[in-house]
């Protein structure tokens, strides 16, 4: 657990262990997310990851997809058909 104290401007310095956790740098933004009553965050890019991640998860399969190696070698054939070569 880390505590972080709020300054009379309502802002917070995020301690070091977190902003490491969360691969944050200087300037780089956080979502605040909520759930439950509970209020934690993000990494917004990792999220954003997350999220597709999650959408996508099984979707080969569904496309009727045996192997990862499989879908490429779809892939790669696409590619080489839209490049003409």
């Amino acid at each position: 657990m880390e505590v972080a104290k709020i300054s009379s401007k309502g802002q917070i310095t995020i301690p070091v262990s977190v902003r490491n956790a969360l691969k944050l740098k200087a300037g780089d933004k956080i979502v605040i997310l909520e759930e439950n009553g509970r209020f934690y965050f993000e990494n917004p890019a990792m999220l954003a990851f997350k999220r597709a991640e999650e959408a996508f998860s099984g979707e080969a399969e569904r496309a009727g997809f045996a192997s990862e190696e499989e879908m490429q070698d779809y892939m790669k054939g696409i590619r080489k058909e839209v490049r003409g070569y």
